[in-house]
């Protein structure tokens, strides 16, 4: 149960979802709210396919590349560190492109709420979980977490209209902090194993 809970926690936040919530909402600005709820739906589903495959495949992407996992943990938190930094500074979110088509898996599953830190993280997950109990927790964590963030941009408009964007924008510097911790013990355990 804990596993689950720790994975579920470091999920929900590495997902960054009060980032991709406003991203969300500035690229559908112009969109009824059938549609969004329908991109909304899709972003979800996509993230699950892409979480996943990183999630199980990770472990054969360091065999390949012949890469540490120590290595790629320290990689992972620097890159983890990067993206809290810039929602702490509150970096400007991706404006909607002028192009007709559908922004559900790029820009807004690729790379807004699965961005290289994001991929680092769980490719690290993937690969220092080893049995298949704890695989199926973590899963069912990872899985809990991405409906989490898909309920959330399917009410997306609500939230908005609740907490406003200076709302949304405290919240996403919160989840910046929250992801400053978690890659500090990325960088630090992935440094002192690698000096042992």
């Amino acid at each position: 149960m804990q596993l689950f809970i720790d994975t579920y926690l470091k999920m929900f936040f590495v997902l960054t979802p009060f980032f991709v919530v406003s991203v969300f909402l500035s690229m559908t600005r112009e969109l009824p709210e059938g549609a969004k709820r329908k991109t909304a739906l899709r972003v979800a589903l996509a993230v699950i396919v892409i979480v996943f495959a990183l999630f199980f495949f990770g472990r054969y992407i360091f065999a390949v590349f012949d890469i540490t996992l120590d290595a790629f943990k320290i990689g992972a938190g620097l890159l983890l560190f990067l993206s809290a930094v810039s929602l702490v500074q509150g970096a400007a979110p991706f404006q909607k492109r002028e192009e007709v088509g559908d922004i559900s898996v790029v820009p807004l599953a690729i790379p807004v709420t699965v961005g290289p830190a994001t991929t680092g993280v769980l490719l690290v997950m993937g690969a220092e979980l080893d049995t298949a109990s704890t695989k199926f927790i973590a899963g069912g964590a990872l899985l809990a977490a991405i409906v989490t963030v898909g309920l959330l941009l399917y009410l997306a408009g609500g939230l908005e209209r609740r907490l406003g964007q200076t709302g949304l924008s405290i919240l996403s510097k919160i989840t910046g902090l929250m992801l400053a911790s978690i890659a500090a013990q990325l960088v630090f355990t992935g440094i002192k194993h690698f000096l042992r």
